[in-house]
């Protein structure tokens, strides 16, 4: 092929092309243009590399559709665009999804709990059973109260959130089993139960609320989010519905996997909490107020933002243009 000759043919309309590229506002013709010369030129560059590659007219070329390519798609949002949009939309609607079943899972908790706490503390061999009259006495008397002070304030902020923000994303990882967020259900309602019935049964329940509550709100309302969010990619793979099994997994799955991200920032207030509030010196209707607040705080966001992201039509999943093609179905 010539290269000057292919030039000279086509240095006018890559000319064209970079005076549209340049301008700021192009009306619909400029548009439309703008289109069918990227087009055109990506053919000239697509030409010029497999039969006169010319390293200098392939730099210039690839360079004006490189341009050409982002005016035609639009420049990419901020990060902190899409950081916004994701804790202000798809976050909140995520979590509005499955407030229902969250309540449920808090309540049976609450009875489970409940129901072990007062099996514990009414029969004294199901104590005897889970620890000697000397333990039962230390953990009333010093190991309770000492398990929130015994190490530095930052240390043990980090590793109470570490671990339950690793607890969350296991539930929900592998809540598509439908038994491992029930059997992290299980686990935690019957251990939070039993110290219950132990600290009951030498009648300090009052320290036992008092110590727990403060950040036990959060915290437990975010393992119960986390539950969930398993659960309901569980039931996306036994019945999803007119969609398709995979797709139905996906967007569920993508969803949740935001539930995830976004409880990592909600454990961590309920680690500072735990770690700073909960053992601190301060009156004890203090630190349940301070509990009380931070929780009334997530659960306003999600009922608040989160109806308001569901009747905007968002679902949890990511936006439409980030996800790929989907088959239409019926129903």
């Amino acid at each position: 092929m010539d290269v000057d000759a292919f030039v000279t043919a086509h240095s006018g309309e890559w000319a064209r092309l970079e005076q549209l590229v340049g301008l700021r506002r192009l009306d619909a013709a400029e548009a439309d243009e703008l289109v069918a010369l990227y087009q055109r030129v990506s053919t000239h560059l697509s030409v010029v590399r497999s039969a006169a590659p010319d390293p200098s007219l392939v730099a210039r070329l690839s360079t004006l559709v490189n341009r050409a390519r982002q005016a035609v798609a639009g420049s990419r949002e901020p990060v902190w665009r899409d950081v916004a949009r994701f804790f202000s939309l798809e976050l909140p609607a995520a979590l509005h999804r499955i407030g229902r079943l969250t309540v449920v899972i808090a309540l049976a908790f609450v009875l489970i709990g409940g129901g072990a706490g007062w099996w514990v503390a009414s029969d004294p061999a199901v104590q005897a059973s889970l620890a000697s009259d000397e333990e039962v006495r230390a953990l009333c008397e010093v190991e309770f109260a000492s398990y929130y002070s015994e190490s530095p304030a930052a240390s043990f902020a980090s590793r109470v959130w570490t671990n339950n923000a690793w607890v969350a994303a296991q539930s929900i990882a592998f809540g598509i089993t439908g038994l491992f967020p029930v059997y992290v259900f299980a686990t935690n309602a019957v251990n939070v139960g039993a110290v219950g019935g132990l600290m009951a049964s030498c009648d300090r329940l009052d320290l036992f609320f008092g110590l727990i509550t403060p950040h036990g709100l959060l915290e437990l309302t975010a393992v119960f989010v986390a539950l969930a969010a398993g659960l309901r990619l569980f039931w996306a793979w036994v019945d999803p519905g007119p969609r398709p099994r995979l797709e139905a997994l996906g967007q569920e799955g993508r969803a949740m996997i935001g539930v995830a991200l976004g409880l990592v920032p909600v454990l961590f207030v309920s680690g500072l909490v735990e770690a700073f509030v909960t053992p601190s010196g301060l009156p004890t209707w203090a630190r349940i107020g301070i509990g009380a607040l931070v929780w009334l705080a997530f659960v306003l966001y999600v009922v608040v933002l989160g109806r308001r992201a569901v009747r905007l039509g968002e679902t949890g999943d990511i936006r439409l243009e980030l996800r790929g093609d989907r088959d239409l179905v019926s129903g």
